[in-house]
C-alpha cells in the first residue's frame, strides 16, 4: 500500500475562504496530513496569513498589507468574499496558525514577504508551541530561504519554483534546481505541477537528497503515482498522492 500525503493549499480553500482559521482548522477536519498558508508582513512587524501582497482579494480594500498595522488588518473581514456564512473571519496572525498544528502533522508557510520580515518570522516560529519539524517554511527568493535555513536550521526549508515553457524546452531545468538548491542548503524544492515533472523528475531530486513537493493539483490526471506530494484545493479524497517510489525516504 503507497503512503500517501495531502497539503491543503492554502487550508480547504475550495470550501472555506483561503488562509483564515476557518480554512486552516477545516483543512484539519477534513484529514489534511498537511496546510500550506501564506503569509506577509503588516507595518507594526507582526506576520500575518494572506496570500496576496494588497487586502484587495479577501478583504475588498484595494491597500497593500506592509502599510496596514495588525489592528487595522484584524478589523477587515476577510471571510465574506466567499459566502456570507464566513462573514466575520479575520486575517490571522502566524502565531495564531501555527497554534492549530495538531501533534503529526505539519505547516507549510510561504514567505511571501521580504528579507526584512525573517527575524520576526523566526522569532514567531521559535515561540510557538509546536515543534521545529511541523513547520516547513518554503518561499521563491532563494536568497530568503538561504537565511531562514541558517537561522531555523532544524527546520525543513524548501525553494518554491514556477516553471516556463520556452523554445528550448521547460525551464529551469532540474539539474540548475538541484545545483542551486544544494548550494543553499536547502532541503528541498516545491515546483509547479504544470512544469516537466513525472517520475524521472523525481528521481534525479530524490538521488540528490531533496525532498520534492508539487504545486497545485486539482484533477486525478495531474495526481500521477511515482512522483511525490502535492498541495490541493479541492476536497475530494481522490487526489491522494503517493509517496512509496522514494526509496523509503519521507518527502
Amino acid at each position: 500500500m503507497s503512503q500517501t500525503e495531502i497539503i491543503a493549499h492554502r487550508g480547504a480553500s475550495w470550501d472555506a475562504p483561503e488562509n483564515t482559521l476557518a480554512a486552516i482548522h477545516l483543512g484539519w477536519e477534513q484529514g489534511a496530513d498537511a496546510v500550506e498558508i501564506d503569509v506577509h508582513q503588516s507595518r507594526d512587524g507582526h506576520i500575518v496569513v494572506i496570500h496576496d501582497s494588497t487586502t484587495r482579494k479577501t478583504a475588498r480594500l484595494n491597500r497593500r498589507v506592509a502599510v496596514q498595522s495588525l489592528t487595522d488588518l484584524k478589523a477587515l473581514d476577510a471571510g465574506r468574499w466567499k459566502h456570507r456564512r464566513w462573514a466575520g473571519e479575520q486575517i490571522p496572525t502566524l502565531t495564531e496558525a501555527l497554534a492549530t498544528v495538531p501533534a503529526g502533522k505539519r505547516m507549510f508557510v510561504e514567505i511571501k514577504c521580504s528579507v526584512d520580515g525573517v527575524p520576526r518570522f523566526v522569532s514567531t516560529v521559535r515561540e510557538s508551541s509546536i515543534r521545529p519539524e511541523q513547520v516547513i517554511p518554503i518561499g521563491f527568493h532563494l536568497t530568503t530561504m538561504r537565511l531562514i535555513k541558517w537561522a531555523l536550521p532544524e527546520c525543513e526549508v524548501c525553494w518554491v519554483v514556477a516553471f516556463r515553457r520556452t523554445i528550448r524546452g521547460w525551464r529551469p531545468k532540474v539539474e540548475v534546481l538541484i545545483e542551486k538548491a544544494k548550494e543553499a542548503g536547502l532541503d528541498g524544492i516545491d515546483v509547479g505541477a504544470n512544469g516537466p515533472v513525472n517520475p524521472a523528475f523525481a528521481r534525479k531530486v530524490h538521488d540528490a537528497g531533496l525532498k520534492l513537493y508539487i504545486w497545485t493539483v486539482d484533477s486525478p490526471a495531474k495526481a500521477r503515482p511515482g512522483v511525490g506530494p502535492r498541495r490541493a484545493k479541492r476536497r475530494s479524497r481522490v487526489w491522494a498522492y503517493p509517496t512509496s517510489l522514494q526509496a523509503g525516504q519521507a518527502t
